[in-house]
């Protein structure tokens, strides 16, 4: 009578407390932590691998595309020069025509430079750096100086270059026209060739200036060494990034 009985904690709904249930409740408690941990860990492996792919994206349309626009950009005025001094080298006036060609083509395609440098500076989290915003500045910079000052004059010598070319073929056609015909063909060719050098006749004059006075493929040498200046730039803000507290 006077001994009460040990309190039956199995009748009472409780669960037995041991080791497993101890794990039981440490692993639920965890639970929603460890998983939250997991996505930020896979988020971050993700956007690590996306970062690196753009990086890499970014570079090599930069090598691609901006290296051969400041070689072929730089070789522009020297070879103008020697096809103005030359009118009649088939050779002068192609290479002209050839370098102007790369500079329009690989200009269209290094657009994607900055749009890939501006998505790989989002991915890292680093628009606000001051290094990439300066960066950004300077290839505007550099691609309003490359449409609005150079290629418009390579366009410019381009023309003067094939109007004294076709101006030089345009005399010689006309004069073995004239030896070869006769006196009924000698008038329809004669008067073909005056046509012909009255069409030429503006474009002649004006490519004649150019030549006489090098001053225009003196500019066009020094906007694209300004050009070829603020890409450097660029390319070393990017490789030092300087107060970057992403590392090198």
């Amino acid at each position: 009578m006077g001994q009460q009985a040990a309190p039956n904690r199995h009748s009472a709904g409780e669960q037995p407390v041991g080791p497993d249930h101890a794990k039981r409740l440490w692993r639920e408690s965890v639970e929603g932590w460890q998983q939250r941990h997991f996505y930020k860990i896979r988020y971050a492996a993700y956007r690590l691998r996306v970062t690196k792919f753009l990086l890499v994206l970014h570079v090599l349309v930069a090598i691609i595309a901006v290296g051969p626009v400041s070689v072929a950009a730089s070789m522009f005025p020297p070879s103008a020069r020697r096809a103005l001094a030359d009118p009649a080298d088939p050779r002068a006036a192609e290479t002209v025509r050839l370098l102007h060609r790369i500079c329009r083509v690989y200009a269209a395609i290094g657009i994607a430079v900055p749009v890939l440098g501006f998505a790989t500076g989002l991915s890292m989290g680093v628009l606000n750096s001051g290094w990439l915003i300066a960066s950004m500045a300077l290839t505007g910079i550099a691609a309003a100086v490359l449409l609005a000052l150079v290629l418009p004059r390579q366009e410019e010598i381009l023309e003067a270059v094939e109007a004294r070319a076709g101006t030089e073929t345009g005399t010689g056609t006309g004069t073995g026209t004239k030896s070869a015909s006769g006196a009924a063909g000698a008038a329809g060719a004669e008067g073909g060739v005056t046509s012909r050098a009255a069409t030429t006749a503006t474009s002649a004059s004006a490519s004649d200036e150019i030549a006489a006075n090098p001053r225009l493929t003196v500019q066009l040498a020094m906007f694209t060494g300004i050009f070829n200046l603020l890409w450097a730039t660029v390319t070393i803000l990017m490789i030092v990034r300087p107060g970057s507290t992403t590392g090198a």
